[in-house]
């Protein structure tokens, strides 16, 4: 994908898409997918980058809910379940069946644990990923070595669905483009257009790497941008109340011996209420999450130190190896876009359920909030769907429920990185043999090469350094040091690419550097 060719398609006078959507995170993105898939014309803007924000800092998880269950709401846990199924047939390259190991440590706890995850098995019917099946003692240490093995007398194996979500994100984001949208980031909506019946016919939209303003005309505009919904909402009536509150989860990235194999811990209750994962994920492991109510929002949210020592301690209390804050590679903060409470502000982020709202504005607005990764697709359905009524579009099927995803592969070999791109792979192979700099490692513990940088720039639209390396190739989120080390190598890879000074390079080093400190603690 060409960034300028892609700015031509939004430079046309007098073209009016039959939808623009707003945001490019996880919703946004299926939403053009949905949308193109069918045969509309879709123009997708988002402010930064693709997943910058929340649907790029999950769990990393593609699951119904085991807590939600528990809590009785069912049938949003059937959902989430048979879209976690749709999901990992749509792009079995990206998402992988992972076996979730319950300790258990009281005497009824393997069979209590037992009954409600052979439930949570049914519900998934069809599109199950395997059985729920009580383990010895013995057999849950082979599963997880690295448990804490005083009183322990068994556990419970469950299976859930995990993925690596920014890369999904760039995925979904090829996908539209296949089927003929236009997807750009860095370019900010600014404002809506009315018609003289006071109906939105357009965006306004600055190219924030230009600086220069666009017009667009649309039949229809989807407001999808998550934490920022109330944002654009307030674009269309200055009075419009509050949708979204924020809770902002934190994760904590360390060596993947704490676990020690290759499946994932879930501590059912914390002393919050919420349950903490323990997920491997790129040869590391992700812990939490947390759930802490926020009053605003921004692309960059920040850990508090409550919140990792939280982090620390739960997981601490089952693990032999106990993880300390030397022990941290990476710490990364998420907000969920939950519904804003309408009356008790007191309550709990976590009684709060996950299922996604949409709005009408009485201009013609289409916001779409709430939700998970796991949900995208059906979200997706749901907003397209009510917008062709507000469009007055051509009634058109949806097609996704079995649409193979952009890099489609079967059967991918998951011990290296290339994994992530798919059937993309042999084409980033083909830049390595370019020439022999291209296939170079940008750091010996890691499998990232030259040829990567190079590929993210030339087809992922990626423009800065950050965007290769929180959400190409990942290395903030798994190593933030070893992000600052790769920094200016992929600097000077990306500049050559682009046509950049030296001036700019060392700009996007310190820039960066800057933000990947904030990832480390100190």
């Amino acid at each position: 994908m060409k960034r300028e060719n892609l700015i031509s398609a939004i430079s046309e006078e007098n073209r009016q898409w039959d939808m623009v959507v707003i945001g490019g995170g996880a919703t946004g993105l299926g939403t053009a997918v949905d949308a193109a898939s069918r045969g509309y014309s879709v123009l997708l803007l988002e402010q930064s980058d693709f997943a910058k924000g929340t649907s790029s800092r999950s769990t990393k998880l593609v699951h119904g809910g085991v807590r939600y269950l528990a809590q009785g709401d069912v049938q949003m846990v059937i959902g989430a379940l048979h879209e976690r199924g749709r999901m990992r047939l749509n792009a079995p390259h990206l998402v992988k069946d992972m076996r979730f190991i319950i300790g258990n440590y009281r005497w009824w706890e393997r069979l209590f644990y037992t009954i409600g995850l052979t439930c949570y098995d049914l519900l998934a019917g069809r599109l199950g990923l395997g059985r729920s099946l009580p383990l010895t003692k013995k057999k849950t240490l082979s599963e997880i070595p690295g448990l804490l093995t005083e009183n322990l007398r068994g556990g419970v194996v469950y299976h859930d669905g995990q993925f690596d979500d920014s890369r999904m994100a760039v995925t979904l984001a090829f996908s539209a483009v296949d089927h003929g949208a236009t997807v750009l980031n860095y370019m900010r909506v600014t404002g809506l257009i009315k018609n003289g019946e006071g109906k939105i016919c357009g965006v306004e939209a600055v190219d924030t790497l230009s600086d220069k303003t666009y017009r667009v005309q649309a039949k229809v505009v989807v407001n999808a941008t998550g934490v920022f919904v109330d944002d654009v909402m307030r674009m269309d009536a200055p009075e419009a109340r509050k949708k979204v509150r924020p809770s902002q989860g934190v994760h904590i990235v360390v060596d993947e011996s704490f676990l020690g194999g290759g499946s994932a811990l879930m501590i059912p209750k914390t002393k919050d209420g919420r349950v903490l994962f323990g997920v491997p994920w790129h040869g590391k492991v992700v812990l939490g999450t947390t759930d802490t109510p926020l009053n605003t929002a921004s692309l960059e949210p920040r850990a508090l130190d409550e919140e990792i020592d939280f982090i620390l301690d739960q997981a601490g209390q089952y693990l032999t190896k106990k993880p300390t804050r030397k022990d941290v590679l990476s710490v990364f903060a998420g907000l969920r876009p939950l519904a804003a409470p309408q009356q008790d502000d007191a309550k709990k982020t976590k009684e709060i359920s996950r299922n996604h709202k949409i709005y009408t504005s009485q201009s013609g607005l289409l916001t779409i909030t709430g939700g998970k990764w796991t949900t995208y697709r059906e979200m997706a359905e749901d907003a397209v769907n009510l917008a062709i009524g507000i469009g007055r579009l051509e009634s058109r099927p949806c097609v996704t429920k079995t649409l193979k995803l952009h890099g489609y592969k079967e059967n991918v070999d998951r011990s290296c990185w290339d994994y992530v791109y798919g059937s993309d792979i042999s084409k980033i192979k083909e830049i390595e043999k370019e020439c022999a700099e291209n296939a170079e490692l940008l750091d010996a513990n890691y499998t990232f090469t030259v040829a990567h940088v190079i590929w993210a720039v030339r087809e992922e639209l990626a423009v800065s350094v950050e965007d290769v390396l929180a959400r190409r190739v990942r290395a903030l989120f798994v190593d933030a040091r070893a992000a600052i080390r790769i920094a200016p190598k992929v600097a000077s890879i990306m500049a050559k690419e682009l046509g950049k000074s030296t001036e700019w390079e060392t700009a996007q080093v310190s820039s960066f550097t800057a933000l990947a400190n904030e990832y480390i603690l100190k």
